[in-house]
This record gives C-alpha cells, structure tokens and sequence, in this order.
C-alpha cells in the first residue's frame, strides 16, 4: 500500500495543500485534475524526487520521506515510472534504452538483458525494434518503449505521467488497454495520472481529483462517475452546477 499523509508543497505559490491518500496494493489508481493541480509533484513525491515541506510518504509501511540518497535508492528499485515526455535517451538505441534500468540495478548477464528487452517488447507489440533509434519512432511507438522501460524491472509499483498525451484517440485507447492489460499480469501497484478521462476510467479502480493543490475526490470509479460534486462532475461528464 502506497499513504500520503497530509503531504504540502510549494514553490512559488502552493501546488500540494495537506493531501492524503491511500492507494490499495494491486490497485490501478487514476489521478486526474486541471494543469497546475499538482498531479506530476505528487508522483515526484512519492519516489523522493521531490520534498514535501510537510507530511509524509509510506510505501509499505517504509516512511519514504526524509531518506538520505542511498535508501531513496533502495526504494526507488521497487518502482517503475513513465515521464510524460517519455525520456528515452536518443542517442541510445530502444534495447538499449529498456535496458537501462537493469543495467542500473546491475544485471549484466548479456543474455539475460535481451531476454527481458524482447519480452518488453513483445508485450508492447514492438519486436524486433531493439535496434531502432527514438527518432525513427512514432509517437505511439515511443509511449510503448517508455511502458516497456518502466515495467522491465518487474516493478512491484509503477507510476504513469500522462501515457498518452498528444496521441489520436485510437493510439490513446490501445495505450490504456495495454497498461491495464500489464498491471492485471503482475499485480502492480499503479498510479496513472492522465488529461484523457474517458479512456481514463476506462481502466481504473479509484480515482482521485487534484484541485488548486488540493484532493476533493477518492473513490471508486463508479463512485466518480456519480458523484455530485460540481468539480468533480465537471471532469467526468462535462457538466457545470454554478461557478467553479
């Protein structure tokens, strides 16, 4: 279980305001909120690539919060993460990109790394493509290589920024199946924090709603989608009750 408690953060201006939350283990859980609610801070939080001013971060019963860089280290083995821009190092090819992250936690067996890069990219209907550079990728094919990057190391968490932003809605949807699809294999824990609702929830188990850095929502998916709330209503379906 991930347990974010009474986290805050700011920069400039507030971006977290006491934000707490529990994510179940094995649990698919959406993040969703306008731009600037604080959604890609909080994942930051949890992997310690951010510091809260206040509260704090359990990850299975561990405090995250407060570690010195080697034991953040140690943690952070335990997950997998997606950047919204997808990161991949361009100059590397995509074996070697999946790759990285076992080369990181110092797997070195040759055979073993191809292995697991072709298996990753069998998963994400890309084989053969471990010779293939990032730039000759389309968009869609490098949102694949990044969920092959994140799930290579078989994760027991992995956190999603926006999986399919800038995708046609098609591209998007096979995206969402995919994780989905991942997550029911392993098990994982994942938090997924997308713009694109409707595919969105088409995926989920819970879902929470930043607003203006705070948390207004968390619930079941069926729970927000019949929610009340004007804000929440706004996300899900489009509607409005009055100013917001």
């Amino acid at each position: 279980m991930i347990e974010v408690h009474g986290l805050s953060k700011s920069f400039a201006e507030p971006v977290l305001r006491d934000v707490s939350l529990a994510v179940p283990r094995g649990c698919l859980f959406g993040l969703v909120g306008p731009g600037a609610a604080g959604k890609s801070v909080l994942l930051k939080c949890l992997v310690g690539l951010v510091t809260p001013d206040r509260g704090a971060v359990t990850v299975e019963g561990e405090t995250v919060t407060g570690l010195d860089e080697l034991a953040l280290q140690r943690v952070r083995r335990r997950f997998g993460m997606l950047f919204q821009n997808n990161a991949l190092f361009d100059y590397l090819t995509v074996g070697e990109n999946i790759a990285f992250p076992l080369r990181r936690m110092g797997v070195t067996d040759e055979a073993e790394l191809a292995e697991r890069v072709a298996d990753r990219l069998r998963a994400v209907s890309l084989a053969g493509f471990e010779s293939r550079m990032p730039a000759g990728l389309s968009g869609g094919q490098k949102k694949r290589v990044g969920v092959a990057r994140a799930t290579v190391t078989r994760a027991e968490i992995v956190l999603y920024d926006e999986p399919a932003a800038g995708l046609d809605p098609v591209t998007s949807q096979k995206i969402f199946d995919l994780l989905r699809r991942e997550q029911r294999e392993t098990n994982a824990t994942v938090i997924m924090v997308s713009s694109d609702i409707d595919r969105l929830l088409t995926v989920t188990d819970r879902v929470g709603l930043l607003h203006k850095g705070e948390l207004l929502f968390d619930g079941t998916t069926d729970e927000a989608r019949s929610s009340r709330h004007p804000v929440v209503k706004q996300f899900i379906h489009g509607e409005v009750e009055g100013p917001l």
